[in-house]
């Protein structure tokens, strides 16, 4: 303790605010590249702005994900969608800003140490006979200080308790804020070729409605067909190519969803791998009850939420502790030389107790804000949990859905090719009528549609479960096997 260098000599004095200025300066003004961390807070936060604490991605750091040049697969878009979107960096800003205030709760066991300092000079002009002349004064003042909390009936532990807490539930939705953010680039990702698909759908049946219309202008000069059969082919083609024009405007706004999400301007250019895409199995059956009590562990936003509530609880024992008395170790020693009179030093060491005996009843309210608090958060954690079992069921079905919609679509496209194959012949050996063949092609067309977009749905409801529960994933990503 300083206190050894408290032996009453001047040089003992001097000795000791020596060593307290060094000890402040050290600790308040270092001179270092970066502040120095003496609680270790940064090992208490994510690594980065796209990892976890408690659930680290296998992915690439951050500083190394390509930005051009490449053809970028969903992985890739994920990735660039952790690290650029503000959101996740919203978040890890978020959760570091706590882990300085826990580094701010251990300082309150730390003794404060002060010093201070002051240099006078003045000057006295005299009068008279007894002091002709001026005299020129210098006088100088040292002093250090020395505050140690030794006991406060917990409320340094609460006040820490709370602290750590919070960051927890800090931690923790990052962890939730990287779920969301990956599914809204897995979504984006897949709507982006939903949309594509469709234009190249849509360019067949214009393609289909124009030869149509080539077939019916034939007949119609030849005689084996009528005027209005070549009238209803091209208003077809016309229907068909407004379709295409303005899928294609869907096309071009999920490419900018998908840029935005990235972290990037809608206008940036960039080049998207296609997609290895598998069939849904035939059956998709799991235990629901299994799967909601599985998401109940693992989600981190109900993890967050229990998380708030013990730093609620926590907060009741600080409320508690401001009303208990606090004991603490003073100590002060101090020099001065005032010129004309002899230098003055002191040095006193102490024990001071501070008990609040009344302080308007502002405890007591904050004692009762603070328990009403934990009632709140208990409230807000058990509504949470009811939200998780209806996402999860709510996921749950549309992955079964999407699984009977594929196998579906698929039929409905065989027969609607075969049924719009017979019409075409039919109709270019004269049999046929141009509503037969106009009626197949139009259910040709919506067939494809609805194939296209029950196969991307079924992937982005895969997505969805997996985030319901709290695991989406890079394993997650990968293809399902067909089941045939």
């Amino acid at each position: 303790m300083l206190f050894l260098f408290l032996n009453g000599s001047k040089d003992g004095r001097k000795t000791a605010i020596a060593i307290l200025a060094c000890i402040l300066a050290g600790w308040s003004f270092p001179i270092m590249p970066e502040p120095i961390d003496p609680f270790s807070t940064r090992g208490l936060t994510a690594s980065s702005v796209s990892d976890s604490v408690h659930r680290p991605l296998a992915m690439t750091p951050c500083g190394n994900v390509p930005v051009s040049g490449i053809r970028l697969t969903l992985a890739d878009v994920v990735e660039r969608a952790l690290c650029n979107n503000p959101q996740t960096r919203e978040a890890w800003a978020n959760a570091r800003v706590q882990a300085a205030q826990v580094g701010v709760s251990q300082s309150a066991y730390l003794p404060t140490i002060s010093v201070g300092a002051s240099q006078n000079r003045s000057r006295i002009e005299g009068g008279g006979s007894r002091a002709p002349g001026a005299t020129n004064l210098s006088q100088h003042s040292l002093n250090a200080s020395l505050n140690y909390l030794l006991y406060d009936f917990g409320g340094r532990a609460a006040a820490l308790d709370n602290a750590r807490q919070v960051l927890t539930a800090l931690n923790l939705t990052q962890d939730a804020t990287i779920q969301s953010v990956f599914l809204a680039a897995v979504q984006a990702y897949y709507q982006f070729f939903s949309t594509r698909a469709a234009v190249e759908s849509l360019q067949q049946a214009e393609k289909s409605a124009l030869e149509s219309v080539h077939a019916a202008t034939s007949r119609n000069k030849v005689g084996t067909g009528t005027l209005a059969d070549r009238l209803q082919a091209e208003t077809a083609h016309s229907q068909a190519t407004l379709l295409r024009i303005q899928a294609e405007g869907e096309a071009r706004n999920a490419r900018g969803v998908l840029a935005n999400v990235m972290g990037e301007d809608a206008n940036r250019d960039f080049a998207i791998a296609s997609p290895t895409l598998h069939m849904a199995g035939v059956q998709f059956e799991r235990d629901i009850a299994g799967l909601i009590e599985e998401a109940r562990n693992l989600r981190p936003d109900l993890a967050a939420a229990k998380a708030q509530v013990n730093a609620a609880k926590a907060s009741v024992e600080v409320a508690k502790a401001a009303g208990m008395p606090t004991i603490s170790l003073t100590s002060n020693v101090s020099e001065s030389n005032f010129g004309i009179f002899a230098p003055a030093s002191n040095a006193s060491v102490g024990v001071s107790v501070n008990f609040p005996l009344f302080t308007g009843f502002n405890n007591t309210y904050r004692i009762r804000a603070a328990e009403t608090q934990v009632e709140a958060r208990l409230a807000q954690s058990e509504k949470l949990s009811q939200q998780i079992a209806l996402d999860v069921w709510k996921a749950y079905q549309g992955v079964v859905t999407g699984t009977q919609a594929v196998k579906s679509s698929l039929t409905l496209l065989s027969g609607a090719t075969q049924s719009e194959r017979v019409a075409r012949g039919r109709y270019q050996a004269g049999v046929g009528n141009i509503l037969d063949l106009l009626l197949a092609q139009a259910s040709l067309a919506n067939a494809r549609m609805q194939n296209i977009q029950a196969i991307y749905n079924w992937h982005i409801a895969k997505a969805v479960l997996a985030q319901s529960m709290g695991m989406l994933d890079f394993p997650a990503l990968a293809p399902s096997k067909t089941n045939r």
